[in-house]
């Protein structure tokens, strides 16, 4: 508690600290980047804010408690969605693993300890098996879990997913989608903590001209 309290309090004094910077600080193809062709957001109504994320990046490992924390403070007419990404093949199992676990409403059991187990202790959760026998280790059922992994429709939505992050062209996590047509990175933002400023200035930006 203490520390996620603490994470918070980081995160909103760093904000803070960007806050202050005019809007004219944040500019397009320097601090993010504008899309030619949106990309279609998913969530309905509001301003869709994408985290683009792989369980094994040490990156995404460390802005996952930021992320959280800014999720937490973030205005009722934005929709928060995290968007596992499978830029190399290693990657795929992962993002089957999240919306096979998304399917069957098992995410938050099993979340946290997949970015831990992959990014923190770099285990090797590589395929179908070995990721059924840990997702089991948190009272998510193994079989149920394989099924849905293999399903049609886990592979639909991870087929979607990609094909939105590929429109997006993404090609690094931990990546920021702002309403589908926003892209941020902590290399163009310069920090982890200034991806999330600049998120807020694109958001605050979207929501004025759709009030």
């Amino acid at each position: 508690m203490f520390r996620a309290l603490r994470t918070v309090g980081l995160l909103l004094a760093a904000l803070a600290v960007f806050g202050q910077a005019n809007a004219d600080d944040w500019q397009e193809g320097v601090h993010y980047k504008k899309l030619d062709t949106p990309v279609r957001t998913d969530s309905g109504p509001g301003i869709e804010v994408g985290e683009v994320f792989w369980y094994g990046c040490p990156h995404c490992y460390n802005f996952k408690p930021l992320a959280e924390a800014w999720e937490a403070n973030a205005p009722d007419y934005v929709n928060y969605v995290r968007i596992p990404a499978a830029l190399g093949r290693s990657w795929v199992p992962h993002a089957q693993a999240f919306y096979a676990l998304e399917a069957m409403n098992s995410l938050d059991k099993v979340h946290d300890a997949l970015f831990e187990a992959l990014a923190g202790q770099r285990r090797p959760l590589n395929d179908a098996e070995s990721l059924a026998d840990f997702v089991a280790g948190y009272g998510v059922d193994r079989d149920e879990f394989l099924n849905n992994f293999k399903s049609f429709g886990v592979n639909a939505r991870m087929q979607q997913a990609q094909a939105k992050i590929r429109g997006a062209r993404i090609t690094g996590t931990p990546s920021m989608l702002v309403n589908g047509k926003y892209t941020v990175s902590a290399s163009m933002a310069g920090s982890l903590e200034a991806m999330l400023a600049v998120v807020d200035y694109l958001v605050e930006k979207e929501q004025a001209a759709n009030p």
